[in-house]
């Protein structure tokens, strides 16, 4: 079968790709440190302090985070036609019978799958929610780092109540991204494996590649 190449992740959305993704990995480290600092003999007796370097670090990662999160949004409203937020939404019949298709390529029980190459209808909506979920570590985050700041308070006992409280969801939240970053390696991976659309290289490179019917031009 012969496939034309075609242009598909700008190059802002993969900066924000891959600043989200070591942000998180930053955040995740650091964050478990700050939760539950683990003893290193290397430190004993010096006049290091790891839970001031983690915090900092921890702190930079978040504005990394929020930054990428912030460039998100833009792409969502003015980046190309597969990266806008409406593209793998149900908000068309069609997007709609995209969600039972990609259960049925999900679970074996088809070959087919959506020939759109962007996002499909259930990795939008996930996709969303995580970014909701991200926006809710930026606000939770920074109520707890800057409990002087009355604006920051106020956003943080609205959603969140005491700062213990915003403490224990922050916490949980994580624990959300790291199940998420697992699912989708597993899912690129296995779909990288199983169609040979460059899902993976994509990110790296912009292009993804669909099968040619009748004779259609390369993109």
């Amino acid at each position: 079968m012969n496939y034309e190449k075609k242009y598909v992740w700008s190059v802002l959305f993969r900066l924000f790709h891959w600043a989200f993704v070591l942000s998180i990995v930053v955040l995740a480290v650091t964050g478990f440190y700050i939760n539950d600092p683990w003893p290193n003999p290397w430190l004993a007796g010096s006049r290091g302090f790891p839970m001031a370097d983690m915090r900092y670090y921890h702190f930079l990662a978040g504005y990394v985070f929020t930054a990428a999160l912030l460039v998100r949004l833009f792409l969502y409203l003015f980046g190309n036609r597969h990266e806008r937020i409406l593209h793998a939404l149900p908000v068309t019949p069609g997007k709609v019978k995209n969600i039972f298709t990609t259960m049925a390529y999900y679970g074996y029980v088809t070959d087919r799958h959506g020939e759109d190459l962007g996002h499909n209808t259930i990795a939008g909506i996930v996709y969303l929610f995580t970014y909701v979920a991200a926006a809710a570590q930026v606000v939770g985050g920074f109520y707890l780092l800057y409990p002087e700041s009355a604006g920051w308070q106020a956003w943080g006992l609205k959603f969140f109540g005491t700062q213990q409280q915003a403490r224990h969801m922050h916490h949980l939240l994580l624990w959300y991204f790291l199940f998420f970053a697992l699912v989708h390696l597993y899912l690129v991976v296995w779909n990288d494996v199983k169609a040979p659309e460059g899902m993976i290289s994509s990110i790296f490179n912009g292009y993804k590649f669909k099968p040619k019917h009748n004779g259609s031009a390369e993109g």
